[in-house]
């Protein structure tokens, strides 16, 4: 998953990032509420994790913009108010879920895989088309029942091209739902690692092909 943090409490935050970076998310984070707000009117996350006492523009403020401008990423409000009535504003606003401080790790990888499941049309975690099969949670791929092994980066756009089937994606598309920003990657980076997941991928029924000029498309056959 592409993953925006809004969250301005340091030690919270980093303790995030650790544990969903470890887990071979891509995780940026941002500390204000308006920064978190411009950066979400050009770039493009798969979920968003929103505190609400926020510097500068509040998380329901930043939540209602997006709305307002018909962005339906997942939004998981992450916050210490716990009444209900404050529950009631966030859910009203448009977040999807909501969860209050502290958290158990595991309850919100969790929540937030349902999440990016429902927004994707999928029922569960797992993603099943002949002898081919990709365990969200547990971030492996099997073919035949034997483990593909895939690495990080592979989970990750396997992830990405799972997520947006019979659709063309340029290169910078799927550069930008893998990498975070600190990371810069070369589209050359983003043409090896494809390479090595497609011939990981041989014998299955997905397939992602290149079409020139435009970018890449998979398909999956017998779904």
């Amino acid at each position: 998953m592409r993953i925006l943090l809004v969250e301005d409490n340091a030690d919270l935050a980093e303790a995030l990032l650790d544990r969903f970076r470890g887990e071979g998310h891509a995780v940026d984070l941002e500390t204000d509420g308006n920064d978190a707000a411009a950066l979400l009117t050009h770039a493009g996350f798969d979920l968003v994790i929103l505190d609400i006492n926020l510097p500068g523009m509040d998380g329901y403020n930043v939540l209602r913009a997006m709305r307002t401008r018909g962005d339906t990423t997942p939004v998981l409000i992450l916050t210490a108010r716990s009444e209900i009535d404050d529950r009631i504003v966030g859910l009203d606003v448009g977040a999807d879920d909501y969860i209050v401080k502290p958290v158990d790790f595991r309850e919100l990888a969790a929540r937030c895989r349902a999440l990016t499941r429902r927004h994707s049309g999928e029922a569960t975690n797992r993603f099943v088309c002949g002898a081919f099969e990709f365990d969200r949670a547990a971030r492996r791929a099997m073919l035949n029942n034997v483990d593909l092994e895939l690495r990080q980066r592979e989970v990750q756009m396997l992830e990405v091209f799972l997520g947006s089937l019979d659709r063309v994606m340029t290169k910078e598309e799927v550069a930008d739902r893998v990498y975070r920003f600190d990371e810069a990657p070369s589209l050359n980076a983003v043409e090896q690692t494809l390479t090595r997941l497609r011939r990981k991928l041989e014998g299955s029924p997905l397939s992602i092909r290149t079409i020139r000029g435009l970018g890449y498309i998979a398909n999956v056959q017998d779904r």
